[in-house]
């Protein structure tokens, strides 16, 4: 362990899903390089449930940043979760590279979440862990306002 590292150094937020009442259907992140970062993993934040609302979220996989060939990556998706289960909760998915179809080309991730049945809040965030190169920092998203230390 490096102790005098600041986490932003070893975690950057490399793509998300704004938080949103998100209607029945699909949202997605943007696409995540695999080869910036050694693994990643996706948060899932869901608020309120729409009654009887069902969420479900996987991580897909694709040859490009535009989503070429995209598909489910096997294993990374979590157990439905339902409104009865009540409101306010989060769900992980752990990323690898060797979860990704590398033989085929692919090297891209995103978050994708499917509401069922009625609106729901939902947000999410694809953490990049532990870059390749530099500090992981320098590969988030465009859109993160401030780092503090």
């Amino acid at each position: 362990m490096q102790g005098n590292l600041n986490p932003s150094a070893r975690a950057a937020i490399a793509a998300f899903l704004p938080p949103q009442q998100a209607a029945a259907g699909t949202v997605t992140s943007g696409w995540m390089d695999m080869r910036t970062f050694f693994d990643a993993h996706a948060t899932l934040s869901v608020g309120v449930f729409g009654a009887g609302a069902t969420v479900d979220a996987k991580i897909e996989q694709a040859t490009d940043a535009n989503g070429t060939n995209a598909k489910a990556v096997n294993g990374l998706a979590i157990t439905q979760l339902v409104a009865a289960g009540g409101n306010n909760r989060q769900s992980v998915i752990n990323v690898r590279q060797e979860d990704l179809d590398k033989n085929a080309g692919f090297k891209f991730v995103r978050l994708s979440v499917t509401v069922g049945v009625a609106a729901t809040f939902v947000s999410g965030t694809l953490i990049g862990l532990d870059a390749r190169y530099g500090a992981a920092a320098a590969n988030q998203s465009a859109s993160v306002a401030e780092t503090v230390s």
